[in-house]
């Protein structure tokens, strides 16, 4: 019988009760909840109900990817979702990096009132490997993680990652990409979409590609310029935050 994987700590999903307006975090690609829980806070302190699950493979060992395929990601979100509106009257998603990969395919497959997406991918990096995923995991299960610039210390504290990248992962999130980029046009819910300049990690016109292609006649972008790649939690978050609530609020008219 296999091991049942053992949660890491800090790598917990968590729920803080409030309001009747739900807010449903979202992690990124190899992350865990941690990484989304100053935004949490920030959204409690408000008055907000904030539920922020943990992805399947997540927050464990990087080997647990290995058997998990995009859909299970996206299951994992209709379940929290569906948690999140026992609990409350209006629901807003929000994702950084692939988890705002999964808040617009969210938007366009349910009933939700807003979405938000930080840092999100449009594609994967430009190269040659790549296209060929699909062969190369075989031969080379893990990818090693360059270490970016402009990674800030705060941001990086605490923060629950693995330090490699499954192959076979990296062509499930793909495979979810291309799925999120084929329903775009479905997304007419408001957004929010914010980046920033110095993020070394995505495309730098990622957020214009999502602005373009939503369907949204309420649609917002934020531009950051000193932050890098996880903005909910680096120099700049307390203007995402602040932006993140007032776009809330506008758009449920509280």
């Amino acid at each position: 019988m296999d091991k049942k994987p053992e949660i890491q700590n800090h790598a917990e999903p968590f729920l803080m009760k409030g309001g009747p307006v739900g807010c449903l975090l979202l992690h990124g690609f190899t992350g865990s909840p941690f990484e989304m829980r100053m935004l949490g806070v920030s959204l409690a302190e408000e008055g907000f109900t904030v539920l922020a699950p943990r992805f399947s493979g997540h927050g464990t060992a990087p080997e647990d990817m290995q058997r998990v395929r995009w859909w299970d990601w996206m299951a994992d979100v209709e379940d929290a979702l569906s948690l999140l509106k026992s609990l409350t009257e209006h629901q807003v998603v929000l994702g950084l990096s692939m988890g705002g990969v999964l808040s617009l395919l969210t938007a366009a497959r349910y009933p939700i009132d807003a979405a938000i997406s930080f840092s999100t991918p449009c594609q994967l990096p430009d190269d040659l490997r790549i296209k060929y995923l699909r062969w190369l995991y075989w031969l080379q299960p893990v990818q090693k993680k360059e270490v970016l610039p402009g990674l800030d210390s705060q941001s990086q504290k605490g923060r629950i990652d693995y330090p490699y990248f499954p192959t076979r992962s990296v062509l499930e999130l793909m495979n979810l990409i291309t799925a999120m980029r084929s329903e775009l046009p479905a997304v007419k819910v408001p957004v929010l979409l914010a980046q920033s300049h110095g993020d070394h990690t995505i495309s730098a016109n990622s957020m214009d590609y999502l602005y373009d292609h939503i369907s949204s006649t309420q649609k917002s972008r934020l531009w950051l310029e000193t932050s890098g790649h996880v903005i909910v939690r680096e120099p700049e978050r307390e203007k995402v935050f602040a932006t993140t609530k007032q776009f809330i609020n506008r758009v449920l008219g509280l």
